[in-house]
């Protein structure tokens, strides 16, 4: 293990282990609460709210008119409440931008809920230890259960096989955690890259239109839901075939991760955009990043490290996307 201390790691362990866990700290739960719930949230985010019920916690996301995406979260119903992640260097100004929408629905409130804490598992020894029987019902990404401390949330598994697990804790009771299987944040980071599961920075919030990311790959999108911020965007890039770009994974020799938000190229010219990175202890680094599909299968290095070339990587889902998308430079 590459650092027992879970709240400053920067260099994931390779390989990846396949048990563990750790406390997600760089992510803040939002409770929202009161009679117009449904209504404002079904007006702000991609996710149909008829979705999110007790069993299913599937993710969503919020955009701008242009449909351009400031927030990336799962939706997890408890009682008559909704709650959302969102990332920490974030939250605040997300927070502050919704309040704007909230304003309309009187008597329903959006506070940072700071008495619940998410805890990422990768392997299934532990979510079925905490899940008994009810373990079996988690069948796919976004399934969900509720037990008397909180909701385990199946997620993607790594494109490596590993599954994954939140287990988002709402009781006063903490779970029996095993202190010797507490895996530094920064392997559950690299298994998101893994997984192909993208997160906004303050470098690229307000990049990408859901799509570019791979949102609808794992369950962001709901295509069939009624009107939202951003929606016509988003719908006609997805009816009309318009995706140009869309989310990679690669991997790369070097110690110096790139940036959120620097660019790929090819040797003529950029053609794609970092989203996250992380460090390996074995001196290499895996990032995701869009990339122009009419480029993805040209030799790529980070805009800074002209030297070095990017390695294509797999991902869990495919991205049908990238056959039908036509050469193009929008």
């Amino acid at each position: 293990m590459s650092d027992t201390d879970p709240l400053a790691p920067t260099v994931a362990d390779s390989p990846l282990p396949d048990h563990g866990w750790t406390f997600l700290e760089d992510r803040v739960v939002v409770r929202v609460s009161g009679p117009g719930t449904d209504k404002f949230l079904q007006g702000q985010f991609s996710q149909s709210l008829n979705e999110v019920v007790e069993g299913r916690s599937p993710r969503a996301a919020a955009a701008t008119p242009k449909g351009r995406a400031y927030c990336l979260t799962r939706m997890v119903r408890t009682d008559a409440d909704v709650l959302m992640d969102f990332p920490a260097d974030l939250a605040d100004d997300d927070i502050v931008h919704l309040r704007k929408y909230l304003m309309l629905f009187r008597g329903t409130s959006m506070e940072a809920a700071a008495d619940i804490r998410i805890v990422g598992i990768l392997g299934n020894p532990l979510p079925q230890s905490l899940a008994g029987d009810q373990f079996d019902q988690l069948v796919k990404p976004g399934d969900s259960v509720t037990l008397d401390n909180g909701i385990l949330i199946r997620s993607e598994p790594t494109a490596e096989g590993c599954p994954r697990f939140e287990f988002w804790q709402t009781g006063a009771d903490a779970p029996a955690l095993t202190p010797e299987l507490r895996i530094p944040a920064a392997d559950w980071q690299a298994s998101e890259i893994a997984a192909g599961v993208a997160r906004l920075t303050p470098a690229t919030r307000e990049s990408f239109v859901p799509q570019m990311l791979n949102w609808q790959h794992v369950g962001g999108v709901h295509f069939k839901k009624g009107c939202y911020t951003g929606q016509e965007v988003i719908a006609r890039m997805h009816f009309l075939g318009q995706l140009k770009k869309s989310l990679f994974r690669f991997r790369m020799e070097g110690t110096s991760a790139p940036e959120p938000g620097s660019a790929l190229r090819t040797a003529e010219r950029a053609v794609g955009e970092v989203v996250t990175s992380i460090v390996y202890t074995d001196g290499s680094c895996e990032l995701l990043a869009v990339v122009r599909h009419d480029s993805a299968e040209e030799s790529l290095h980070p805009e800074a490290q002209p030297e070095i070339t990017l390695r294509p990587m797999p991902l869990p889902y495919p991205v049908p996307e990238r056959e039908k998308s036509a050469q193009s430079d929008t």
